[in-house]
């Protein structure tokens, strides 16, 4: 078997989690693959620098996508009912590059059960800040629901269903790739895609409408993602494929990502979000992000301090790595702080300074462009 497997989740962040992630490894590597895991880079303790540490690490998980084949997610709840932001930062990465996308969860429950802060409001769920409910017929957001497949158990379950794929595909000789577009679909100009949770707010068309204004203003060109339809009585998994196929096409025709890197669920990033923010470094393209309150996680996330280890209330680590969030998008994204225009004119600014990207590219890092 050549099979080279990325097993990603927050399991690093887990108190017992080094040891859970050798274990998946041995056996994964008992059944013949070979692995890759994202805690391999082992921080030099003499580089006092915490964001190069953040950025050396981001760097090895890039480099060892890049050679992997296949990818098998824990998507397991984190820090609130949606999964983490960085672990589908990693499925965006991965289905960009062509690799197979899988994921596992004990969980599979729609998100109307899992969210349990809804409020019922003429027959509709709402969220705590009043949005209609995103994806409420779904377990997962239809980015990650259209580019992974998900059985109901544990890592094991999800590995025996990938050997059965493989074994399947050799039958068949059919190659396999979860890669959507060509790179011929790349942006030649100022198209910048508008990538956030805005999708699923109630106002979402207004917002739009007065974020598509100021991004004309600056010399932008703006698209925006797909909205699954809430509530609609048709298939909404075959819904998300489509959502998800048209969301990444339009990445691939921009020539910059604007990111909403606001908690959404809890506090991580919305998981459509995450995920294009993956896909669009793998396929190459600039990003600026912009939040809020752009501190050191460690300060926003609420933790038990130094001596736990910067442990959260349910024993997981928040990362101190002097950025505002995980090192995924911490590492790959320019972040500012402050609203949306605030973010457009600084991105205007740069992208007039064609020598002038604070982070490195897929390209720059792994010295060849994406495979799809």
């Amino acid at each position: 078997m050549t099979e080279k497997l990325y097993i990603a989740g927050p399991e690093c962040f887990y108190r017992n989690g080094t040891k859970m992630l050798g274990a998946m490894r041995a056996y994964a590597e008992s059944l013949g693959f070979s692995v890759t895991l994202p805690n391999d880079y082992q921080a030099k303790e003499c580089n006092n620098d915490p964001r190069t540490m953040a950025d050396d690490i981001f760097k090895n998980c890039v480099i060892s996508m890049a050679d992997s084949t296949s990818i098998i997610c824990d998507l397991e709840c984190f820090r609130g009912p949606g999964i983490d932001g960085g672990s589908a930062y990693e499925l965006g990465m991965a289905y960009a590059t062509g690799v197979r996308c899988y994921g596992y969860t004990r969980d599979k429950r729609e998100m109307k059960w899992k969210y349990q802060d809804a409020v019922l409001e003429n027959g509709i769920l709402h969220d705590r800040n009043g949005r209609v409910l995103s994806w409420p017929e779904l377990p997962f957001s239809p980015d990650i629901i259209g580019s992974t497949k998900i059985p109901e158990g544990d890592f094991k379950d999800c590995l025996h269903l990938l050997m059965t794929d493989l074994e399947e595909e050799r039958k068949s000789g059919i190659m396999h790739t979860h890669a959507a577009v060509k790179n011929e679909a790349e942006g030649t100009g100022r198209k910048i895609y508008l990538c956030g949770p805005e999708r699923y707010d109630r106002d979402a068309r207004e917002k739009y409408a007065a974020m598509e204004k100021i991004c004309i203003r600056y010399g932008f060109s703006p698209e925006f993602p797909a909205v699954i339809k809430t509530g609609d009585k048709e298939d909404p998994y075959r819904e998300s494929r489509i959502t998800l196929l048209r969301n990444a096409d339009l990445i691939r025709k921009c020539d910059y990502v604007l990111v909403n890197l606001n908690d959404f669920y809890g506090y991580e990033p919305e998981s459509d979000t995450s995920f294009e923010c993956g896909y669009a470094f793998a396929a190459g393209k600039k990003m600026f992000g912009y939040m809020d309150k752009a501190g050191k996680m460690i300060d926003r996330v609420p933790n038990l301090g130094k001596s736990s280890g910067y442990r959260d209330a349910n024993g997981c680590n928040v990362e101190n790595f002097d950025y505002p969030l995980n090192l995924m998008f911490a590492s790959s994204v320019d972040i500012l702080e402050g609203n949306f225009e605030t973010a457009v004119a600084a991105a205007d600014q740069r992208t007039e300074n064609a020598d002038y990207f604070g982070k490195p590219s897929w390209e720059d890092i792994t010295g060849r462009r994406c495979r799809a």
